[in-house]
This record gives C-alpha cells, structure tokens and sequence, in this order.
C-alpha cells in the first residue's frame, strides 16, 4: 500500500514510490537486499549490475521481487560493458520484465530504443546539458543530472547547483539531482532548483544493507568533503578518460598532484585482493565488498563529496525517514524566514 507524502512529486508517480529519493545503481554495492529495502521504506532502488553475467541479474532481480513487490530499476553501462554481454543483459531484463532501466555514461539510442520497446521506462543519468538533451531525444523518460560532487564514476565537470537547474530548464523530462544530496536540505534545495526527487549513492553506500565492504563504510562516516579526490587513476575495467571520486587513499596519497592524465593500457597489473576467486588489481574500478579480501584500503573507496554528512551507518529505511524529517523541518525553517 502506497503512503501518502507531503513532498510527493509527479515522479513519484511515474516510478511508483512514495518519496522522491533514489538510490543510485553502484555497481557491486547496490545489490538486491540494499535494493529491495530502498523500495520497501518507499524510495526507489536501482541495482547496480554493471558487467554482471545475465545469470547474476536474474538471480538479483528474483531476490529484489522476494523481498518486496514494489518498483525498482536496472542500472546497466553500455560504454564499460562488451556489446554482447550487453545485449544479453538487456535481453534478461526485457525477459524478466523489469519496470525499468537506467544507463549511465555514454547515450546510446539503440538500448534506449529497445527498453523502451519492451515498454520499459528508462532513467538515464548525464553529466553534461549536451548528454541530457541526446537522453531526452534517445527517449528517455527521466535524467538524472549528476554533478561533479558525486563519487564512483563522474561523468561531467560541472556542479550539481548549476546542472540540475541548468536540465532542468532545458527539458520537459522529469530531473533527478545526483551528486552531493544526502540530507533533507539537499532534498528541498534540489526541488527548488527544478528537480524533483535526489538520487543518493554516498548516503546509501553507509547503510546496513549495502554490499559494500564494513571497511568501506567506516571511511565514509570518517570522511570529510576535502578527503576525497577527483582522479582517473582507478581506471582498468573502464574505457579511458573515466574519471572517479573516491576517499583519498596510499594509491592517491602517492600520485602527490598528478591525479588526472592515466591511462588504461600504461598503468601496472598488480593483484592486491581477491572477490569470489577473482583476482583484483590495484588501479582497477573495483571497490571492497562484503565477500573482498586482500589490501582493502589500495582500492577505490568510492564516494561522494556529501560524505562529510554521514555520521553513522543505519538501516536505509532510517536514511530515507531521517532525510524526508530533514526536509519537513527545512521547510519549516524557511517559512519563519
């Protein structure tokens, strides 16, 4: 049964939730239990199965489904993923009836296309106005506009202030902020730039469902906004020119100011970990997760700028309730303004 909100937004309606706040499809991290309990607690959950065999999406689509009957999404990225693997992918969800996907990176029509034809909704998240008027003329349903200030993968270079009012005022399509939005404030300052919902990868990274490592989490509620570092040195697995945000870390620490400017084919292959008897490099886009042994903190620990405001490590129902409480006395406070 759906829970009737204040701050319910047209979106809302159109993905079937109940509060707008997505949780972000990170690859790895965001897997059914993080997805399902998102969707649960009435906020939009995406799973992140980047690369992933066909066979692990269906297995993670069927325990979403188990656990909740609510709506969600598939995060797919075809400019990281081989074309027939993402056909196969594609073609799981399509099988299995997804109400929705999301890509992220490059706008490739034809995947829009064949989503959309299978009458799936499409969310496509854009680093740039250039990226997310081809997403709306690809036929996208929803952008979700992704500033600089977001961790993992960065597709842009501007701040989420000015690019979210910027595809805002540029596209009829319903905007989603990504990007440094983990509190209710957020929530209300994004709604006023012409959004209508966030979406949270950092916020929901720290949570007890997520996949991510305990060693991951307990560097985020440790870090601050400037102990992140925008760099594309955590760049094997990706096409080149892919820059990330992640909590500064030996690997970083060592490259002093020469952050940007590596690429793929000239960096070493060292294995420093291991995941599930896979063998991890270092430099590579992979992150610690539950199951990852090995030199945890020489990975990418991915986060975003909003790092700085997480403090603890809760359930995700609690995140989503603290946030929609924070936005409630947010707009409170500015009517006594």
């Amino acid at each position: 049964m759906r829970h009737e909100h204040r701050l319910q937004t047209p979106l809302c309606d159109l993905l079937g939730c109940d509060v707008p706040i997505l949780s972000a499809g990170m690859g790895g991290v965001a897997r059914s239990e993080l997805v399902a309990a998102v969707a649960e607690a009435g906020g939009y959950g995406i799973l992140g199965m980047v690369r992933e065999a066909p066979e692990m999406i269906a297995l993670e689509i069927d325990a979403v489904r188990a656990r909740t009957n609510r709506h969600f999404a598939v995060n797919l990225i075809p400019a990281a993923t081989d074309p027939a693997l993402l056909d196969a992918q594609i073609g799981i969800c399509i099988d299995l009836a997804v109400p929705a996907m999301c890509f992220f990176w490059d706008v490739v029509p034809t995947a829009v296309a064949r989503a959309k034809n299978s009458g799936c909704l499409v969310l496509h998240q854009v680093g740039s106005l250039k990226a997310a008027l081809e997403a709306e003329a690809a036929g996208a349903d929803v952008l979700i506009a992704q500033g600089v200030e977001a961790g993992g993968h960065v597709h842009g270079t501007t701040g989420s202030i000015v690019l979210v009012e910027q595809v805002a005022s540029a596209t009829s399509l319903p905007v989603v902020a990504s990007g440094g939005f983990a509190t209710g404030a957020s929530l209300v300052a994004a709604l006023s730039l012409g959004a209508q919902g966030i979406q949270c990868g950092t916020a929901f990274l720290a949570t007890t469902e997520s996949f991510a490592h305990e060693y991951h989490k307990a560097r985020v509620v440790a870090a601050m906004a400037e102990d992140t570092v925008f760099t594309d040195a955590f760049a094997l697995n990706w096409p080149p020119h892919s820059p990330v945000r992640a909590i500064a870390n030996s690997v970083t620490d060592k490259l002093g100011s020469r952050l940007m400017g590596h690429h793929p084919d000239e960096l070493p292959r060292e294995v420093i970990a291991a995941d599930a008897g896979r063998s991890l490099l270092k430099y590579s886009t992979d992150s610690p997760l539950r199951s990852t042994t090995g030199s945890l903190e020489a990975m990418a620990l991915f986060a975003g700028q909003s790092a700085t405001m997480i403090e603890t490590i809760p359930t995700a129902a609690e995140r989503i309730a603290a946030i929609m409480a924070q936005a409630e006395e947010t707009f409170s406070r500015l009517r006594e303004l």
